[in-house]
């Protein structure tokens, strides 16, 4: 099995999604300089603060944004592949971890995302038109549906469990149609928090209505 240097942050990254990172604890700050040396991949695993996921998605640091004299760095890293932990191994500094890569299995033919594609395109284009900060950062081409699935998943508005879950799905249909739901929810509770700053704008009360519409858009 191959092993990977692990990076276990508050945060989930995606195939093919860009994350710029702050290097600056000295076991890190090594483990980067290696994988760099060697033109090697690490692993990023969502860490709750108790535990780390079994799931995770290799990076490759891309570029370096800037390098300081303690040896911190800024770096700009892409996500890859996507892996299963079998075993976490301590012997340098940092964790490593014997991996298993995994990714999507076969769709069916009958599965036609053209319909589902298209609305998530238009949720994303409502998204960047309504100012909010969440969005597709590298102006990716989200023609083909899996890579779709990933970049909405990515989103700075869905969670990190959400995004974790997405990461773990087997299914670019089943990703593409859950992370649309997600990224519906989330245009509706911008739209709706937009319209209460207008009201409250020109010195109105949002209508109990609307405040429990907000409420709603959140669940789930």
């Amino acid at each position: 099995m191959p092993t990977l240097p692990l990076f276990p942050l508050g945060l989930v990254l995606l195939p093919g999604m860009p994350l710029p990172l702050h290097i600056f604890e000295e076991r890190y700050k090594l483990m980067i300089s290696e994988c760099l040396a060697a033109q090697k991949t690490f692993g990023i695993v969502l860490f709750d603060g108790k535990a780390i996921q079994a799931a995770g998605c290799s990076a490759r640091v891309i570029e370096v944004l800037q390098r300081y004299e303690d040896g911190r760095m800024d770096i700009l890293t892409r996500g890859e592949r996507r892996f299963h932990l079998h075993a976490v191994i301590e012997r340098k500094p940092y964790l490593e971890a014997e991996i298993e890569y995994f990714d999507d299995e076969p769709e069916s033919a009958a599965d036609d995302l053209t319909a589902v594609a298209e609305t998530g395109r238009r949720l994303l284009q409502s998204l960047a038109e309504s100012g909010s900060p969440a969005g597709i950062a590298d102006g990716s081409d989200l023609s083909d549906p899996r890579r779709l699935s990933f970049a909405i998943a990515a989103l700075e508005e869905i969670a990190p469990r959400e995004k974790q879950r997405f990461l773990e799905m087997r299914s670019s249909a089943k990703r593409l149609h859950k992370s649309v739901e997600v990224l519906a929810r989330v245009v509706e509770r911008i739209r709706l928090t937009q319209q209460i700053h207008s009201i409250i704008g020109g010195n109105g009360h949002p209508p109990l209505g609307l405040v429990a519409k907000i409420a709603a858009s959140g669940d789930g």
